[in-house]
Formats: structure tokens, sequence, C-alpha cells
């Protein structure tokens, strides 16, 4: 089955089952993560444990309820963009199984804020923190970029946890720019002036791309520290395609794209540790990358990460990923 069709075909029928009598008590022995020792408080939010959804997965919140079932300790939702958009023209999510990679050029698909909102409002009241990844409308021209950030911001205050700036997606023509330093520094700033004039702030994260040399992490750590930054995210795709097991010829006809999975895992490691060791482990970072089982998880935990997300991680190991890592965590 065609990759996206057989991602919305999963969840939906997942939500379906859920629906099912007993079957939210049989997901709960099966998947559930409530194992001791596992919580942590992060830029001052309790996780139950610090194993999450990465963005991407539930662009538009309609599944972060199904996927709490599977034992995360939260979900983040998103990228959201103040405008609904159809992303890039379909195929454009292809498997590498051979890497237990996928390479993806949605451009952030998604039905746009004020349907998030709506979906938003039903949340139920759990200890389930879900994260808002914001991004911009890719006619949006990046002089104008910080206009849609702070649109999807204000729109989603007051029904999420934390917030995430990404600025770190290959998809979105020019995106990637808004990581130099001064107009990143202007972003970020902006959004801190209008959470710190909020009644209660809320944490706020940058999610930064694997593909950064030393000096361009050097001035994310620079900023962060400028602008009280809450957190990183380390990292989104690459669009390197180095040491790949499968064939060149068939990756080259997938064409453009980021690149996530078992490829990134070194990758982010190494930036997560590099960032840890150069902030002597002050900024929290979540690290995502590669995640396919709980050696994964627990190298970019020792390599300075608070928490984790998985994204490929669900689809190449199964939806008992998560609890076998937070089983392992807790013994």
């Amino acid at each position: 089955m065609d990759p996206e069709r057989a991602h919305y075909f999963t969840v939906k029928l997942l939500n379906f089952i859920l629906l099912i009598p007993g079957v939210k008590w049989l997901f709960h022995v099966l998947y559930d993560s409530s194992e001791k020792g596992l919580e942590r408080t992060v830029f001052g939010l309790k996780f139950k444990n610090p194993i999450g959804l990465a963005a991407g997965f539930d662009k538009d919140g309609k599944y972060y309820n199904t996927m709490s079932h599977l034992g995360f300790g939260f979900v983040e939702i998103g990228t959201v963009t103040p405008l609904p958009q159809d992303g890039n023209p379909k195929p454009r999510l292809f498997r590498l199984p051979k890497d237990q990679a996928l390479i993806n050029r949605m451009g952030f698909n998604n039905d746009g804020m004020d349907a998030l909102v709506e979906r938003l409002k039903n949340r139920k009241k759990t200890n389930l923190i879900v994260g808002g990844n914001i991004g911009k409308n890719k006619l949006t021209p990046n002089d104008l970029a910080t206009e849609d950030y702070v649109k999807s911001f204000n729109a989603l205050f007051p029904y999420v946890d934390y917030f995430v700036i990404n600025v770190s997606s290959p998809n979105t023509p020019g995106l990637r720019e808004l990581q130099e330093k001064e107009p990143l520094t202007k972003l970020i700033s902006t959004l801190q002036d209008l959470n710190s004039n909020k009644k209660k702030r809320k944490p706020l994260l940058l999610k930064i791309a694997p593909d950064l040399n030393n000096n361009q992490l050097d001035d994310i750590i620079e900023i962060a520290n400028n602008t009280h930054l809450d957190g990183i995210i380390a990292t989104n795709t690459t669009i390197s395609r180095a040491d790949l097991i499968t064939n060149q010829a068939e990756v080259e006809i997938i064409g453009n794209g980021g690149l996530s999975g078992k490829p990134v895992a070194d990758k982010s490691t190494e930036i997560i540790k590099y960032i840890s060791t150069k902030t002597s482990g002050q900024l929290p970072i979540i690290g995502v990358g590669g995640i396919m089982s709980y050696e994964d998880a627990v190298e970019k935990l020792n390599a300075g990460a608070s928490l984790v997300q998985i994204y490929s991680g669900i689809i190449y190991a199964g939806p008992g990923l998560v609890r076998a890592i937070n089983k392992k965590l807790s013994n």
C-alpha cells in the first residue's frame, strides 16, 4: 500500500477499534507505560514518561487521544500553519525498509490553525501533555514569516502545553533560511515577548535540522541563551543521502525530501551531545531521530536529552515499542 495511504488507514482503524467496548482496557494492559520512576519534570511540565510521539504523525490533532493509548508520555501535533494547505503533490512519502527509514516531502499539509483549534477545544483532561508545532505557509515570504508564527501561537495558546518553532523542515522552500542568526533571533524574540505578556507563559522550543555545522550550532546556542528559549528539539529530517543501504538508483528516483529513521540516529545524537556539552546540560533537549529500540533511546538520553520522540520507530518496530522502552527504563 502507498505509505501515506497506509498511514491514514492504520490510524483510522486504530481510532475505530478503540470505540469497541473493552478495547481501551485491553490497550491499557498491553501498552500502558505507568511504570514507577519514569516521571520527570522538564521545562516546568511533568511528563509521566520520557517517550513522546514526534510531530508530523498527527498534523491536524485528529489522533492524539488515540495515540496516547500506545503509552506515550506526550504527543506533539502539527506542523500547523495559519491557513490550510494541501502540501506537495503525491506521492510524497516513501519507505526505505532496508535502512529502516522514510523519505517525506509532505510540505506542511494541514487543515490550518482554526480547524486544529476546534479539535483541541474538545481535548479531554488527561495527564497527556500535548505540544503544538507551528510553521509558516508556503506562500508566505520569509520577511513576513514571523506574522504566521504569531498567528498560530496566539490561536493555539489556550489549548497546548508547549510550543515548537519549526524552521528546519526541508520541504517548504526557503524555510531553513530562517535558522540563520538574524531572522531566527527576531522570530524567537517576538514570540517570547508575546509569551511573557500572557497570564501564564508556555514553554517555547526550537526544532533544528541535523545538517547544521558546529558554527551554526554555536549560533543556535547563543540565540537560545539570549532569547531565554526553553529547549531544543534535535533533530528534524536530513537532506543527506549518505551511507544508505538502499540502491542509489532507487533513492534518486524518489527524489527530494527529508530522510528520517535509522540513518539519522548517529547525527542527531552527535548534535544532542554537542549542545548538551556546550550548555553544561542547562538547556533541555528532546532527542529525536532513528529510535528503533531501548538501546537507541538510552543512547540519546545518555548524550544529554531529557526526553525523546519517536516516529519512524513506530512504523518499523511496531506499537509495542513505547512500552518496551519504558519497561526497560523502569527496570
